[in-house]
């Protein structure tokens, strides 16, 4: 299959508010009213963990005939532990990002227990989310000014 190269761009509205533009779609991001957001929108880490998710489901949704996982509905939650004194700077030995990343899956499919462990094996390796953070891109980064 050939490369292809995604793009977001994100430009910031008023104080932390940020809107994200990716082909035809926007959402808003932005930080709750108690760090100085106006609370319109998910937070970055919010819209990673929400990107997590639905990543999990899309694997499993595209994959779940092939598996042989009569896949009649499945809900997944994800929650993510930070350490709020390493981004503030309180704490320069605090890791910034999140630390740990939890996952449930919540399956409803007549399968075993066995075939559905194996199953969602196979979305932890086959989401491209978490392939990205476990194995960590190369960044690159320009500076243009206005």
């Amino acid at each position: 299959m050939p490369k292809e190269r995604l793009s977001a761009t994100v430009q910031s509205v008023k104080g932390l508010k940020t809107v994200s533009k990716v082909r035809e779609f926007e959402f808003v991001m932005d930080e709750p009213k108690n760090l100085g957001g106006t609370n319109e929108g998910m937070n970055p880490v919010e819209a990673l963990l929400s990107a997590i998710g639905g990543c999990k489901v899309i694997v499993a949704r595209s994959f779940c005939r092939v598996k042989k996982i009569a896949l009649e509905d499945i809900v997944i939650k994800v929650e993510g532990d930070i350490d709020t004194d390493g981004f503030s700077g309180k704490n320069p030995e605090a890791k910034i990002g999140l630390f740990n990343i939890k996952t449930t899956y919540q399956i409803k499919a007549d399968n075993t227990e066995e075939e559905i462990n194996s199953f969602v094996d196979f979305i932890e390796k086959t989401c491209p989310v978490i392939d990205t953070i476990a194995n960590a891109p190369t960044f690159e980064k320009v500076v243009e000014r206005q």
